[in-house]
């Protein structure tokens, strides 16, 4: 019996915990799922600001070569140093100490340094830092215009991916919809079979288009979620602006920007300062070096400020000069590979100034002409539409052909497609033309 009992009481609180699994399950289901996110394109541009590595790199060195500017300044300032040593020498007859080198067989040496050295190389160096400097900050900036192409290509290729997916839905439904009228009419005696047939090839098509849609859908959806997350998040919706693009300046003005603040330009100048000064520095190798050394302390058999009423406080200077005579050539080659180094940078800057100008001039007509394609793309995707809408109706009336309704359907899905990447190509053409000028 009490076996039973215990069998019983197992039973009972294992339906119990079935019941309490079961009203989970039902909760979890019936609880709402999460909102998306709402992205815009600036949100996008600063999302991947954060989580890109690449960008991060940049901002890295450009970190880096801060910090170099201020260890080469350190070389041109005074540096202080508090030393405190004791030295036990063996001693011999009469308490001294066995070795000639050392004062005492005790010597407590307790001194403050102050040590200042004046090269010619050092205040090269320094200005060298500053023009690297400069030079990581401008390649930062290539970084975050080579980015923001990247990203305005991922967001509204998500949008276009988006709208073809839209557009392959119509497309789809059309083709079913053309394909039920063409078997009603086969029923009837006013089309042959080869009617249906056709119709039936073009509703594969466009379904077999509607699935490419939704697998382009996704990727599109990944690459992005890729660039703007820390986290593989695709719960998230962008803003579909294309409908609404920014304007093209003239091109003295975006010639005018480009001359002010284009990175790759800044980055050759400074290379070529950088070679100057790494020249500089180089040549100061023939010059002799200069440095002072003042000590302030106790140098004493005891370690205290006062032995045998005699003060043990004291100082010294040192001033020390450098001459170079002789290194096998070393500094000469030194010379050599600097200049080689300056007039390499200053064949780079003279290429990136011809560079700047062509390209400036190749993406302004880009965007012109997407921009000036935009108003023909949207009235032929306009015109694809009535001219389906009224080939259907032709073609109900026996007045069309299959093949004109097929056409007018593939003449609907291409224009619509056709203006959808047009938008894109304007607005990835604006991004191109901002790499060399900035935000205009």
């Amino acid at each position: 019996m009490r076996i039973c009992r215990i069998l019983i009481l197992l039973g009972v609180l294992l339906s119990m915990e079935a019941a309490s699994l079961s009203q989970t399950v039902v909760a979890d289901a019936s609880a709402p799922a999460p909102v998306p996110i709402v992205i815009t394109l600036q949100d996008a541009i600063s999302r991947a600001k954060t989580n890109s590595p690449e960008f991060h790199a940049a901002l890295t060195e450009e970190g880096i070569a801060q910090q170099d500017k201020v260890l080469a300044r350190s070389l041109l300032l005074p540096s202080v140093n508090y030393n405190q040593q004791f030295i036990y020498t063996q001693p011999v007859l009469d308490n001294a100490p066995r070795f000639i080198a050392n004062n005492g067989v005790h010597e407590y040496l307790a001194q403050g340094n102050a040590h200042q050295e004046l090269n010619v190389a050092d205040l090269a160096l320094y200005r060298r830092s500053i023009a690297l400097a400069e030079l990581s900050r401008a390649k930062a900036q290539i970084a975050a215009r080579g980015l923001l192409v990247t990203v305005v290509q991922n967001y509204y290729g998500f949008v276009v991916a988006q709208r073809k997916y839209s557009t392959a839905q119509m497309a789809s439904a059309e083709a079913a919809r053309f394909f039920d009228i063409s078997q009603k009419l086969e029923r009837g005696g006013e089309v042959a079979h080869a009617d249906t047939i056709k119709a039936h090839l073009q509703l594969n098509d466009k379904e077999r288009d509607f699935r490419e849609a939704v697998l382009g859908l996704e990727r599109a959806r990944v690459s992005l979620a890729l660039l703007i997350f820390p986290d593989f998040n695709q719960n998230f919706s962008v803003v579909d602006d294309l409908r609404l693009p920014d304007g093209l300046p003239s091109y003295e003005e975006v010639e005018r920007l480009a001359k002010q603040s284009n990175p790759d330009l800044a980055v050759a100048l400074s290379a070529v300062k950088a070679g100057n000064f790494e020249v500089q520095s180089a040549k100061a190798g023939y010059f002799p070096v200069v440095a002072f050394d003042y000590n302030y302390g106790i140098d004493a058999s005891h370690f205290a400020t006062k032995t045998d009423g005699v003060r043990n406080l004291g100082y010294s200077a040192v001033a020390t000069l450098s001459l170079p005579i002789w290194n096998w050539g070393a500094t000469h080659s030194k010379v050599k590979q600097s200049i080689l180094r300056r007039d390499q940078a200053k064949l780079e800057l003279t290429f990136a100034q011809r560079r700047l100008l062509g390209q400036l001039k190749l993406l302004y007509q880009e965007a012109q002409t997407s921009n000036e394609e935009l108003d023909l793309l949207r009235q032929s995707a306009q015109l694809a539409s009535e001219s389906l809408r009224l080939t259907t109706l032709r073609y109900q009336g026996g007045e069309a052909t299959v093949l004109e309704v097929v056409d007018a359907q593939n003449a609907f899905a291409l224009a619509r497609n056709t203006f959808d990447d047009g938008e894109v190509r304007y607005r990835t053409a604006l991004a191109n033309l901002q790499t060399l000028t900035g935000t205009f």
